[in-house]
């Protein structure tokens, strides 16, 4: 079964790869059973409930009927898709982001349609899409942009924020993208019963008529498909055939710059990127959307600053002296972040301090790890530092407050350090290595 699935698969790729143009009339049928269980096994153990209250534990007790039921209502065409519960995340400035959380059963329907139109997308995403891809990252996204800084090719960046990207989306627009390539109306109707959801904010249930929910397996791809047409495509087969230097897109899913070579260049596509993108009811944050001299200091240059700094996918990126003077560009946590790392991490100390100690550890441990697992990069050093300080401070100022009578001095509180460790900082991924 699965290697017959494995032909299927290769098949498509095959014929896609082969032909630019070419609609897939047939693509229904890989969605099987073993489809279904691959879904299955990548939704995590503690993952947020839907309306139903199901978790993967109570699926699991009748996992194979429920599976299997499922594969038959798919097949059958009498599968519908359950309104998503939206929960509201904190971001900075006191706002928040709207999360949608769909019952199991729609997570794995997702995933699954995930895998079945990766097959025919990732044969035709542009090298410059870096997010939610098959290995690729953000770490890859820098690099990539670090490259062709390096070459000299960027003097000027265009940095742009797209307002509400996911809750945006054209669904019109979406589908008439997704028949360029996919003509199986099963699928496409599976598509519309993923897009076309209610939502349950608290007791009050809407339709809303655009947009995909942030949140779910599948957003993400459609987001890549979206930009795909709207962005990539337009800037390699549109934009960089009439400018007058050289110009690099790099995108991570909403997230993008834009290196040019010319500043001229540079101002041209700023005037006509916003129309672009409200053309497909995409609008750009007219506050985060800005021109950044970046280029290269002279060589000569030993004395000053470079040139302004870069805010990508969490870190700033700037220019600075080697200890050899040469200059190089690096990257660092961005201010805000760090900021929200530190208030969160002394928020949690806050709330869990009457937790054993044992239990407080495990759990920071983990978030500092996460952490650094991302923002661990050659030159960051200093601000995994500064945070992990602040973690101590924090750790020690609320078990501190756990009684009136005890008193933890901060000698004991190094001796339980001893004991309870903190993650130290230390380089997790290599960027810069010339």
């Amino acid at each position: 079964m699965a290697a017959s699935r494995r032909s299927a698969s290769c098949s498509v790729i095959a014929r896609v790869k082969r032909d630019p143009k070419l609609r897939i009339f047939s693509l229904a049928h890989l969605i099987d059973v073993p489809t279904l269980w691959r879904a299955y096994d990548r939704i995590r153990e503690d993952a947020a409930v839907g309306v139903d209250g199901v978790n993967k534990r109570m699926f699991a007790e009748r996992l194979l009927d429920n599976v299997e039921s499922l594969h038959a209502r798919l097949k059958s065409g009498n599968y519908r898709h359950r309104p998503i519960r939206r929960v509201h995340i904190p971001k900075e400035g006191g706002k928040t982001r709207p999360i949608g959380v769909s019952i199991l059963e729609d997570k794995i329907v997702q995933g699954a349609l995930r895998d079945v139109l990766e097959v025919v997308y990732e044969q035709d995403f542009l090298p410059c899409s870096f997010g939610f891809r098959p290995k690729r990252g953000a770490h890859d996204a820098i690099r990539a942009f670090d490259r062709v800084d390096y070459r000299g090719e960027v003097n000027w960046v265009l940095e742009a924020d797209i307002q509400a990207y996911f809750d945006s989306l054209d669904r019109n627009w979406l589908m008439k993208m997704l028949q360029q390539r996919v003509a199986d109306k099963s699928i496409l109707r599976l598509v519309g019963k993923c897009l076309n959801v209610g939502v349950l904010d608290g007791e009050a249930l809407s339709t809303p008529d655009e947009g995909a929910a942030q949140g779910s397996a599948i957003s993400p791809l459609f987001g890549n498909i979206y930009l795909h047409f709207v962005l990539d495509l337009w800037f390699e087969s549109v934009v960089k055939p009439r400018l007058r230097g050289k110009a690099h897109l790099i995108r991570y899913a909403d997230d993008f710059v834009i290196g040019f070579e010319r500043k001229d260049d540079a101002e041209r596509v700023m005037a006509v990127l916003p129309r672009r993108m409200g053309r497909f009811n995409l609008r750009l944050h007219p506050e985060k959307t800005r021109l950044i001299p970046f280029a290269r200091p002279w060589v000569g240059q030993r004395h000053g600053k470079g040139p302004g700094t870069l805010d990508f996918l969490g870190f700033t990126l700037y220019w600075r002296r080697t200890r050899g003077g040469r200059w190089q560009m690096f990257c660092m946590t961005r201010r805000a972040r760090l900021r929200r790392a530190i208030t969160a991490v002394s928020e949690w100390c806050r709330d869990h301090r009457h937790h054993p100690v044992e239990a407080q550890h495990a759990a920071l441990t983990r978030r500092l790890q996460g952490h650094i697992n991302y923002f661990g990069v050659n030159g960051n050093l200093k601000k995994l530092q500064t945070l992990v300080d602040k973690a101590e401070r924090a750790w020690f100022k609320w078990l501190n407050r756990r009684s009136q009578r005890a008193c933890l001095t901060w000698q004991r509180f190094k001796s339980l350090l001893r004991d309870f460790p903190l993650p130290k900082p230390r380089v997790v991924v290599t960027i810069w290595g010339k």
